[in-house]
């Protein structure tokens, strides 16, 4: 699930709400889910991966992660994004384009010390996408900072929130003999500047 607070009031967010209300009851699994495309200009290479998003707090978007990640490379290498969510139950797909930062270090702080403590286990146990010799040491890791009940609320500076503002939306509503519709919302002046797209 996704927390909304004070959401944006323009179009394209009232339109994201409302498709997000019919995959809900039309009881979409893993509704968070958004895969997060980036770009590393030091390895001229793009890269992609699915992250949980946990809030969109007026016009912002928040996810959580490893600071030293790759994405988080990308991030500081080109800090522009994009996002898709695709939800079957309803064939929507929703395509954003957007500028990704750092939530503020109290933001994350507050995040985490409200966290299950197997979750924050693991993030401060694991050195994300680093290579490791056998899934054994893993789960020693894990374990052994589990145990260490009183550290489990101390978020690691290595781990902490992404916000991405998006300045591009698209939806796409499929359509069973492909005549899909598509509605795409441009940034433009601080405006929204709408049209359509052929299928």
């Amino acid at each position: 699930m996704i927390e909304f607070d004070n959401l944006n009031p323009t179009k394209p967010y009232n339109i994201f709400l409302k498709y997000y209300k019919a995959a809900i009851e039309n009881n979409q699994k893993d509704i968070q889910a958004v895969s997060i495309s980036s770009f590393n200009k030091n390895l001229n290479e793009v890269d992609s991966r699915f992250v949980n998003l946990k809030y969109i707090i007026n016009n912002e978007w928040i996810f959580f992660s490893n600071y030293n990640s790759p994405k988080a490379k990308s991030f500081i290498s080109h800090d522009q994004i994009s996002a898709v969510f695709y939800w079957s139950s309803i064939n929507t797909q929703i395509r954003i384009k957007a500028i990704v930062k750092k939530t503020t270090d109290s933001f994350s702080d507050n995040y985490f010390r409200n966290r299950d403590d197997r979750k924050n286990a693991l993030a401060i146990s694991s050195d994300q996408s680093q290579i490791i010799g056998s899934y054994d040491e893993v789960l020693e890791n894990y374990e052994r900072i589990f145990d260490d009940k009183k550290n489990l609320k101390r978020r690691p500076v290595f781990w902490g929130g992404y916000s991405f503002t998006p300045y591009y939306f698209e939806f796409w509503k499929g359509h069973n003999s492909r005549l899909n519709k598509r509605e795409a919302f441009n940034l433009d002046n601080n405006k929204w500047a709408s049209s359509l797209i052929q299928p």
